[in-house]
């Protein structure tokens, strides 16, 4: 999340707040698919074999492998991605950029067990959701900095330090701040509901939209946005009770049995948008511009909830098997530079957490101040929240809960 003016007290405390409520202190389920009990307390455990980090190769082998979410770089009309490029003229270390990560527990799944070995997982960067991240480093699976080759560090937000599972952030580092709110096509939309846009959830339930509804399969944006649209603070414990949860996962259940949530997915929900087949999706913000960009035109918009959205982040980790680890800190460090910031900032519509990156924008578009998709006012950011840390017991119940609509779905 971004700290947008740092000088501000009351927004730097604010947001502060949100990243906390978001940190989850231990690890959860293991795997996709693992809903028995024995699987997710042994995913919850922490692991019980100290790990050593791999080998490193970097001044030998100038070449690094980085595995991310898609719509999530700048991409240039030719599918070159300017900023890697530059990166790579500059270091002259080759990076190999997979978008292969589809959402946090299918990726989780398929690396598991290379994980719990130090093994590596065909990534020397990668980009979890802090709660993910979080476990990772709880089990003891992520590579340790070197801060002598992360200079750039210190335009980190201050409102991103402190949080429990890595209060000095020696072994994550936030990547980008991620809204999730309404997607819609625009056109559509109005064609089958007569209506502008979405503005509430139970504009989602509209029996002219039944099958045509997509939900994230990222428990906190789904389950979240469902919370707050029935009154529930997700970031408060005393109002976000294992009562209010199930509350929402009944609405949920409720609605993929009947069809009007036709589909649940992790990035590949774009998709669905795009060929048509889904017309309203709870989405995330950036993948939306990135649509548009594609498309040519506006043709999808994306609100934020009258009732509120969800707000995020995801870090930059090294696993404990990656080879490259000082070619990945140089990569981190060349995208904490502000100006570097600012260039993704503005073509992927994600908060940035880079100090600097705001003043070094407005010098590429006066305009890029006013978006408050990449610099959020307080205002703005008054509308989200984060989901609050969640106790194991209670990361096994609720994983286990939505996992059963996302497998019946």
């Amino acid at each position: 999340m971004n700290q947008n003016l740092p000088e501000d007290p009351q927004l730097r405390e604010m947001v502060k707040a949100a990243l906390k409520h978001q940190v989850t202190r231990r690890a959860a389920l293991g795997g996709a698919v693992a809903t028995s009990a024995a699987a997710l307390l042994a995913a919850c455990a922490p692991s019980s074999n100290e790990l050593k980090p791999a080998t490193d190769v970097s001044d030998s082998d100038p070449t690094l492998i980085w595995s991310n979410w898609s719509l999530y770089i700048d991409v240039d009309d030719d599918g070159n991605y300017p900023t890697l490029e530059t990166f790579q003229a500059e270091t002259g270390i080759t990076v190999t950029y997979r978008e292969d990560f589809d959402d946090n527990d299918s990726y989780y799944g398929k690396v598991k067990d290379q994980l719990a070995l130090g093994q590596d997982i065909g990534a020397d960067l990668t980009c979890p959701t802090s709660w993910m991240a979080a476990r990772w480093i709880n089990l003891g699976y992520c590579q340790t900095f070197d801060d002598a080759q992360l200079p750039n560090k210190v335009n980190l937000q201050p409102a991103y330090l402190g949080a429990s599972y890595d209060p000095d952030r020696t072994k994550s580092l936030p990547y980008q701040g991620i809204l999730a709110g309404f997607a819609y096509d625009k056109k559509a939309y109005k064609d089958a509901t007569g209506k502008d846009e979405p503005k509430v959830l139970e504009d989602l339930w509209d029996p002219a939209l039944k099958g045509r509804i997509g939900v994230l399969s990222e428990m906190r944006d789904t389950v979240g946005i469902v919370l707050m649209d029935q009154g529930v603070q997700i970031g408060d414990a005393s109002s976000l009770t294992e009562d209010a949860f199930m509350n929402a996962i009944d609405v949920i259940s409720a609605k993929v049995s009947d069809g009007q949530i036709a589909r649940i997915k992790g990035n590949s929900y774009k998709d669905d948008l795009v060929n048509g087949d889904t017309i309203v999706a709870i989405a995330w913000s950036g993948d939306i511009i990135q649509l548009n960009a594609e498309a040519g035109y506006d043709r999808f918009g994306f609100i934020l909830p009258e009732s509120g959205g969800t707000i995020s982040a995801d870090c930059f980790v090294v696993p404990m098997g990656a080879t490259h680890k000082k070619n990945a800190e140089k990569l981190m460090n060349f995208y904490y530079d502000p100006y570097n910031a600012a260039v993704l900032a503005a073509y992927v519509n994600y908060i940035t957490p880079v100090v600097g990156a705001k003043e070094e924008a407005i010098k590429l578009d006066p305009a890029l101040a006013e978006n408050q998709l990449i610099f959020p006012s307080e205002e703005f950011l008054a509308n989200t929240q984060a989901f609050r840390a969640l106790e194991s017991k209670e990361e096994q119940s609720f994983t286990k809960e939505f996992q059963k609509i996302k497998l019946g779905a």
